[in-house]
């Protein structure tokens, strides 16, 4: 029984992990994006600085919500609560 709520939980907090980490990604990218298309629109000359900043950020967004799933994923497969 013990083992069963632990697996439970485990499911849970990764289920909850990996949900976050979609949400905030979308949002984070949503903003960069949305600020990089206003920028272009007040100043077109600085289109190339400003999308290699939007790329630059756009992957660290990104990345940090691959971070989530991975420590979802060890959550799950090398929980050592779990026997």
């Amino acid at each position: 029984m013990e083992n069963a709520i632990m697996v439970a939980a485990a499911l849970i907090g990764a289920g909850i992990t990996a949900g976050l980490a979609a949400v905030g990604a979308g949002l984070g990218d949503g903003l960069v994006t949305s600020r990089f298309i206003e920028g272009i629109t007040r100043q077109p000359e600085a289109k190339n600085t400003l999308f290699t900043n939007t790329l630059i950020s756009v992957g660290l967004i990104e990345a940090m919500a691959i971070i989530a799933i991975v420590i979802a994923f060890i959550m799950l497969y090398a929980n050592p609560l779990i026997k």
